[in-house]
């Protein structure tokens, strides 16, 4: 089975985004469980998810949202559309987008043909199309039934079955991706406050966000119950390193001098604190 060098391999961070095609998904005919697996596989490895997007089978747009991802060197998963049949886009789209014709991979017409003999079914054109990529792809060992998928620079395209698509995303990643595994992908201290409005605590959020660049300062406000009483209404505030700067003493220095100016700015301002929490993964 072919296996690829990884492009990028020298950044200290990597960017990871996954796309969730089909029309099934959008409907609500079939619920989408691919984002929260993508989550835990990467977590379990100190990686997090940058970006998701959802694409139902539309050739058009999907061909837009193809280009536009394949000029990074983002991770990329994209699960699902790389059927033989009329809804399936995903193959014809990525060869579009890169302006590549279609070609039977030799090592995907190898797996399909092993698997046709498995079930005892004939080896049809309709078939060997499952294993037409776009030219120069590499294939994508699948274990659940050798129907392989394909990936294209940093870019892995799976099926969208559960079974099939997770162990291949986690082949990838432990077979070209290790040199990027950390042992925390993300530190996470916050606050739920309340007695405050998220306006009043704007500034503060921005003098923040200046002070400390690397880190992400978020606000998470609660909608107040009709009726309710003003002391109901709840802001979660808090600060989060990702990537490497999570990993490192550095970075949990940093985090920990930035939640400290966050909490005392909160009291300042009179805000009553309800709750703090501090969380790895």
């Amino acid at each position: 089975m072919e296996t690829q060098k990884t492009p990028g391999a020298s950044h200290s961070d990597l960017t990871v985004g996954l796309f969730i095609i089909g029309d099934e998904i959008l409907s609500g005919k079939r619920e989408d469980r691919h984002f929260a697996k993508a989550r835990e596989i990467l977590a379990a490895r100190g990686l997090a998810l940058s970006w998701a997007q959802y694409l139902g089978d539309d050739r058009a747009r999907c061909v837009r949202a193809m280009r536009d991802s394949l000029a990074t060197q983002d991770l990329v998963f994209s699960c699902g559309g790389i059927g033989a049949t009329p809804d399936d886009h995903t193959r014809q789209a990525v060869a579009e987008a890169l302006g590549l014709p279609l070609v039977l991979h030799p090592e995907a017409e190898r797996q399909i043909a092993l698997r046709c003999q498995e079930t005892q079914q004939p080896l049809t054109p309709e078939r060997l199309r499952m294993g037409e990529f776009p030219q120069g792809a590499q294939v994508v060992p699948n274990p659940y039934n050798r129907i392989p998928g394909f990936s294209v620079g940093t870019h892995f395209f799976l099926p969208g079955f559960p079974v099939m698509a997770w162990p291949m995303m986690e082949w990838v990643l432990d077979t070209h991706y290790t040199a990027f595994f950390r042992k925390v992908a993300e530190r996470d201290q916050s606050m739920t406050v309340k007695g405050l409005f998220e306006a009043s605590v704007t500034p503060l959020l921005e003098a923040l966000t200046r002070n400390y660049p690397a880190l992400k300062i978020y606000s998470l406000p609660s909608a107040p119950v009709p009726g309710a009483p003003q002391a109901q209404r709840f802001l979660e505030l808090g600060v989060k390193a990702v990537g490497a700067l999570a990993d490192s003493e550095e970075g949990e220095a940093v985090l920990a001098k930035a939640y400290a100016d966050l909490r005392s700015g909160v009291i300042d301002l009179g805000g009553a604190l309800v709750q703090e929490n501090q969380t790895s993964r």
